[in-house]
This record gives C-alpha cells, structure tokens and sequence, in this order.
C-alpha cells in the first residue's frame, strides 16, 4: 500500500468513527431536541394564528432511534379552521425519517459537507383526512421537504407541494403544478428567509350565477426576508408576484387577464413605534384580448405605538371569540350574544387609544392610479392625527382636535375616462368605430360637466381636479379657504339636500 492510499484510508476511518460517535451522540439526544423544537413551533404558531380566531398544535407521537437514523411521526391538530362559511378540526399525521449528524449520508450525497445535528426527511401520512388529497397525487405523499438542524440550532430546508390532478365532481376541476418553498432560519427562528415558486394552478367550476368559470394563475413567486424584533414579531419585508391571472367566466365566454401583479409590504421598528408600507402593482389589465390598462396603490403607516396596538388587538380578540362561539352555536343573532366591554376593558381600551393618538400616527395613500392607452387618473390622502383633549366634545370639535392635518387629491383624466367608455361600448357590442368614438367623448365631456355644476372640482386642461387641505380648523378646498364648520355646511348642502342640519 502506497503513502497516499494509506493516508486517504486513514481519513476514512477517523470519518467514520468520527461520524459513529457523533451519530450515537445525536441518537441519544434527539427526543430532548425534538421537544424543544416542537415546543418552538407551537409558540410561534399560536402567536401566528392569534388573530384569526384558529389554533394549531404539533405533538411527537412516537420516536424509533437507531444508531445512525430514527423514525418519528407526528400530530398536527388545526382547531376552528376556517373552511368556507364553516369552521373545521382537522388532524393531519407525519412521518419523519431523520439521519443522525454529523455527517447524514443524504448530505454527503449532495456534497453538502457542513456537519449538521438531524437531517429531517419529512412527510405527510395517509388517512382519512387526507385520502382524497393522496389521489388527487396519484399516491404520492402531496406534502414533503427536508429540513437540515445544525448544532447552532440553524434550521435550512424545504417544503414540497406535489403537483395534483383533482375532480371532485363532474363540474369541478383543479390542477396544480406543485410549489416549491425553500427557507431558513437563525436559532429560535430570530431570522427567517422564505423563496417559493409554483408555476401553476388552474380551477374550474360552474357558478350558478355566472356559468362555468375557470380560474387560472401562473408564476407564482413568494420571498420573505424577516428578523423577529424586541416587540415580539417580525420586521422585514415580504413579496408576492404573479405573473398572468386568466378568468374565464359566462355561458359566452369572457376572459379577463391581469399580467405583472406584484405585491410588496414593509415593517420597521424604532423603540416601540411602528411603520409599514403596503404597495401593489398591476402591469396590465386585458379583457377579452382588449387592453384596459394598468394600475398602483401604496399605504404607509407611521408613528403607530406597538404596546397600545396590541392591548387593542388583544381586547378585539376577546370579542371575537365570544362572536364565533356564539355563531357556532347558532345562535340566531351572534352579535347580540357578545357581552359589552366590563368598566375595567373600556377603561383599557381608552387608555389605549390615548397612547395610540399621543404618538401622533400617521396613514397615507400615497397613491392609487389607473393608467390607460391616452390618459392616467390618480388619487392621493393624508391623514395625521393626534390625541383630542378630551372624547366628550362635540362631534366637529372632536375632529378639529382629532385631525391635526389632511390633504386629499383627485385627479380624474378625461381621455381616460374616453378611453374605458369606449372599450365599454366595444363589450356591448358596438362596432362602429365612429359611434364608439362619439360615445367615448359623450363621456368624457359628461363627467367634466358634472363636476363643474357640482362645484366639487375643477376642469384643468384634460384634466378634472379635486384638492383638499385642512390643518388648524380651516379648510382650503379647490382654493377656497373657509373654517371647517363652513365646509360641513358646503357638502351638507351638496348632497345632503338644503336645510341639512350641521351635526
């Protein structure tokens, strides 16, 4: 035996003995980490599901340890799970086949060589449950994925949707390509990364109302980036994107088609004030092959004090789960059957508020615009608020201290309005070009006119405009400057009708 084939044979056997030790290692140890891991998720998942009136809970029902691998299996137990108008207990059942580390063959196989403590090779198990799923996946297990647990409690993995060809009955139909979503997380889940793709999924059904219906939606991509914060939940930024969404609907077909739906939403946290931003974008909207146009919305929150959300969030929870056991119950009028807030929560309850106004938040529009072939029409409003010195005043005096600062706009365009007009006469049927042209300035023209004899807005070029401010008690609306008791008086008179009377 040469010097170099006796050095790799040595490096084979420390290996080995090395990965023997620490597989009996691991064996003996795992039942304590797959508590401890369990009893993680249950935390986080009670506080994920807190909100929506459900539970869940993952239990170990069985663990087979063996000196390099072990068989677990797994309760989930989802509780008033919201399934269509009714709430359901589902139990789903998992099997786990995990390699002991440091060095699980499933890794080395992928030259994946960075020791790891339990390399989880997970599925969900048949039953009665989840019989229908399991041949909606010609057998296979529909729901899988890996999930590698380093020794600094680093977890790395994936999940697995497995595609499904489903016919429940004769006029329904679903077809999925599968998803994939990868992720990754810091000890304790202190930071979480989440990258999913599916590339399609198609619905069809017959609607009483409207006929057949086919829903389909294709390229789907999700992404999270998210680190938990000091008030108990996570910061970060989440994406959601989707390339084409088909709707075909009615007895003569209609087809509506959304391209580049984009969704993306932000928190941030300094101290205990909260921000966010919410933002949606649409790149173009056909319907039956006829371009329609494209469209933005963007919110931002700011200022918002964390501790007084959550004592009010905590207190409308309470409320909601009096609701829900009442309507299922059946109780004939389910909210007559929530009790009235005690002397003790209204009190909590207004301190909350006052907390809340006191940081002075702000919500904002920041725009929501509709873009067509000639035209593009946008809206915009602010509103900062502050705390009233008290909540026993008057309704506008209320307001007046309540609403530090407001700015609101609307820009409606003309061609765009032709623009929709036109299109609407082409669905009705209208083919002459001529009579679609006439109908589409008939329009555009009319809702100019109306504005003006409304006094509500302004005509500025193509463009039909509305402006409001308010700050300090005084209104300046379309330009004209007045105290905000005037401005009641103005919009009373309106649409209220004459002799409206000033609340």
């Amino acid at each position: 035996m040469n010097k170099s084939a006796g050095l790799l044979l040595g490096f084979v056997v420390v290996v080995g003995a090395v990965s023997s030790v620490g597989a009996w290692y691991t064996g003996n140890q795992l039942e304590g980490v797959l508590n401890t891991s369990i009893q993680d998720a249950n935390q986080q998942l009670k506080i994920a599901l807190a909100s929506t009136g459900g539970s869940a809970n993952v239990e170990l029902v069985s663990l087979d340890r063996h000196l390099f691998s072990s068989t677990a299996h797994y309760r989930v137990k989802l509780q008033n799970l919201q399934a269509g108008e009714q709430k359901k207990d589902i139990e789903l059942l998992f099997v786990d086949h995990i390699e002991h580390g440091p060095l699980p063959w499933s890794r080395l196989k992928a030259l994946k060589l960075a020791p790891v403590m339990v390399y989880s090779n997970y599925e969900l198990e048949k039953s009665d449950t989840t019989a229908p799923w399991f041949d909606a996946a010609k057998g296979a297990a529909p729901l899988k994925g890996q999930i590698a647990l380093g020794y600094n409690r680093s977890v790395e993995g994936n999940i697995e949707l497995v595609p499904l060809d489903f016919a429940p009955d004769a006029t329904t139909h679903l077809k999925f390509s599968g998803l994939s979503l990868a992720l990754s997380a810091s000890d304790q889940a202190a930071k979480i990364k989440l990258n999913g793709y599916m590339d399609n999924l198609k619905v069809s059904a017959v609607s009483p109302e409207q006929g057949p219906v086919q829903v389909e939606l294709n390229g789907l991509t999700l992404a999270s980036d998210l680190a938990k914060s000091g008030l108990g939940f996570y910061l970060g930024q989440n994406i959601l994107e989707l390339s084409e969404t088909k709707v075909t609907y009615g007895v003569k077909p209609a087809v509506v088609t959304i391209k580049g739906f984009e969704q993306k939403d932000s928190t941030e946290a300094a101290g205990n004030v909260l921000s966010g931003r919410l933002a949606y974008n649409v790149a173009s909207i056909d319907y039956n092959d006829k371009p329609v146009g494209s469209a933005q919305m963007s919110w931002t929150a700011k200022n918002l004090d964390f501790p007084a959300m959550q004592s009010l969030i905590k207190l409308y929870q309470v409320q909601l789960e009096a609701l829900q056991k009442a309507q299922a119950a059946g109780v004939q009028d389910p909210e007559a059957a929530v009790p009235e807030l005690t002397p003790a929560q209204q009190t909590q309850a207004e301190a909350d508020i006052k907390q809340l106004l006191a940081g002075k938040p702000q919500i904002a529009l920041e725009n929501f615009s509709f873009k067509t072939a000639n035209g593009e029409s946008r809206a915009s409003l602010l509103v900062d608020l502050t705390n009233p010195s008290s909540t026993e005043l008057p309704p506008v005096e209320l307001g007046k201290q309540l609403v530090s600062q407001l700015d609101a706009k609307v820009l409606l365009s003309k061609p765009m309005i032709s623009d929709l007009a036109g299109l609407q006469a082409q669905i009705q049927g209208q083919s002459d070009p001529k009579a679609v042209a006439q109908q589409a300035s008939t329009a555009s023209e009319m809702a100019g006119t109306m504005a003006l004899s409304t006094e509500m807005a302004t005509v500025q070029g193509n463009d039909i405009v509305s402006a409001l401010h308010y700050a300090g008690g005084q209104v300046d609306f379309n330009g004209q400057k007045m105290p905000v008791e005037d401005f009641i008086t103005l919009l009373l008179t309106k649409f209220g009708g004459q002799g409206g009377e000033q609340p």
